[in-house]
C-alpha cells in the first residue's frame, strides 16, 4: 500500500545536497553506480551523479527517472526517486520493465542552489550542434537588458523600461522565446547554450552506454523540473516532433493532459539543445519518449528577476556562493524552485505517482 503523501512528502524532501544524495544512496543500496565529478560541495566534498537499476538488467524495456537537470529543481526529482524507491523497489516484479534512476544529473547546480552546471552553461540548452549552433538574433538585442552589469536602482530602472518598450513592440512570445530559448553567444547571460559538452552532458552519455539503453526496445524518460506554470500543477511536455511516431505514442499513454511547446500548447516556449535532442539522436523514432515533467512554482516576472540576480552576481559581481549575499540569494532561489510547503510537495507526489504509473503501464505492453 502507498504511503500516505503528506507523510511520504515529509520525509523525502531534502534539506540538501548532501542529505538528498544520502538518502537516494542509503535507500537503493547496492544497486547504486556512482558518477563523479570536477566540482565540490559547498563542504569541499566530492559531487557525483549516482544511478540506481531497479530490474532485469537485460530487460527489453526501461523508464529512466531523471533528477536534478537544472540543479536546485533537483529537490523534487531527488524526493520523487525515493518514493519511487521506497513503495515499489523491493517487490518490483524481474519481468516488469525495468528503472534507471539518475539522481543529480547537474549536481553542481543542485549542490549549488543553481540551475546551471559548474561551466555556467544551462544544461537542457547544452544539447546542440556545436558545429552548427542555433541562432537566437532577438537575444543580443536584450542581452545587457536582461543581465545589466550594474544592478543599482538607477540601472534597473532604465532596463526595465527599455525591455517594457522591447516586449510592447515585438510581442509577450518574442520576448520570451529571445529570453528563454536558449542563446550561445553570452557566457554570463541566461539559458546559455555553451561552446561544448558540459561534464553533466559527458556523464549522461556515459549513463546510456554502460546501462545499454540503445539496445532496449523502448526508453522512456520522465525527466523532472520546477519553477514553470501554475503553482504546484505538474504538466507532461513533450518535446517530440508533433509528427513523429514518439509523440503520438506520448499522447496515447499520458492523454490530453500532455502539451507541447511546438504546438503552443505548453507553458513553454519551443527551446534549443534540450535532453530531447540527446534521446533523439540515439533512438529511433518510435523507439524512446523523452517528456518534462514540469511543476509551477510562482510567477515568471518573480522568476526573471531571480535569474536576473543570481547571473549577474556570478557574472559580474563577487559570485561568492559563501558571502551574505551569496547565501541570502541561495535561500531565495531554494524558495523558488522548492516551496517548503507541504501542498506543494503533496502534489508533486501525487502527480509524479500518477505519471509514472502511466509510462510504466505503457512499456509492460510494448511488444
Amino acid at each position: 500500500m502507498l504511503e500516505p503523501v503528506t507523510q511520504a512528502a515529509r520525509r523525502h524532501f531534502a534539506d540538501s545536497f548532501a542529505e538528498a544524495r544520502g538518502g537516494f544512496v542509503q535507500a537503493a543500496g547496492a544497486t547504486v553506480r556512482s558518477y563523479a565529478t570536477a566540482s565540490s560541495g559547498p563542504d569541499g566534498s566530492e559531487l557525483f551523479t549516482d544511478c540506481a537499476w531497479i530490474g532485469d538488467p537485460d530487460a527489453r524495456t526501461v523508464l529512466v527517472l531523471i533528477s536534478g537537470t537544472h540543479g536546485i529543481e533537483g529537490y523534487s526529482g531527488s524526493a520523487v526517486q525515493r518514493d519511487w524507491i521506497a513503495e515499489h523497489a523491493a517487490q518490483w516484479p524481474h519481468q516488469a520493465p525495468a528503472v534507471l534512476l539518475v539522481h543529480a544529473l547537474n549536481p553542481y547546480g543542485f549542490a549549488w542552489d543553481r540551475r546551471v552546471t559548474a561551466e555556467g552553461c544551462d544544461l537542457n540548452r547544452n544539447f546542440i550542434d556545436f558545429a552548427n549552433p542555433p541562432v537566437n538574433p532577438d537575444y543580443a538585442e536584450i542581452a545587457e537588458l536582461l543581465v545589466p552589469s550594474n544592478l543599482g536602482e538607477h540601472e534597473i530602472e532604465r532596463s526595465e523600461a527599455q525591455l517594457a518598450r522591447w516586449r510592447a513592440d515585438k510581442g509577450e512570445l518574442a520576448f520570451q522565446i529571445a529570453r528563454k530559448s536558449g542563446q550561445c553567444s553570452d557566457p554570463k547571460g541566461m539559458f546559455y547554450c555553451g561552446v561544448a559538452a558540459t561534464e553533466a552532458h559527458r556523464t549522461l552519455d556515459r549513463i546510456f552506454t554502460d546501462y545499454r539503453l540503445g539496445k532496449r526496445d523502448f526508453v522512456t524518460v520522465l525527466d523532472i523540473h520546477t519553477g514553470l506554470g501554475p503553482y504546484g500543477y505538474g504538466e507532461p511536455q513533450s518535446e517530440h516532433d508533433p509528427a513523429s511516431r514518439s509523440h503520438a505514442i506520448a499522447r496515447d499513454v499520458i492523454g490530453p493532459s500532455l502539451t507541447s511547446p511546438e504546438l503552443g500548447t505548453s507553458f513553454s516556449v519551443p527551446l534549443h539543445g534540450t535532453m530531447q535532442q540527446f534521446w533523439d539522436q540515439r533512438m529511433a523514432d518510435g523507439r524512446h519518449l523523452y517528456l518534462c515533467l514540469e511543476f509551477g512554482t510562482f510567477d515568471q516576472e518573480s522568476s526573471r528577476k531571480l535569474y536576473r540576480e543570481d547571473h549577474w552576481y556570478h557574472g559580474h559581481g563577487a559570485g561568492d556562493p559563501l558571502s551574505e549575499y551569496g547565501l541570502d540569494l541561495r535561500r531565495r532561489m531554494r524558495a523558488h524552485f522548492d516551496p517548503a510547503e507541504d501542498s506543494w510537495r503533496e502534489m508533486v507526489l501525487m502527480r509524479t505517482r500518477q505519471v509514472i504509473a502511466q509510462t510504466l503501464r505503457h512499456l509492460a505492453q510494448v511488444r
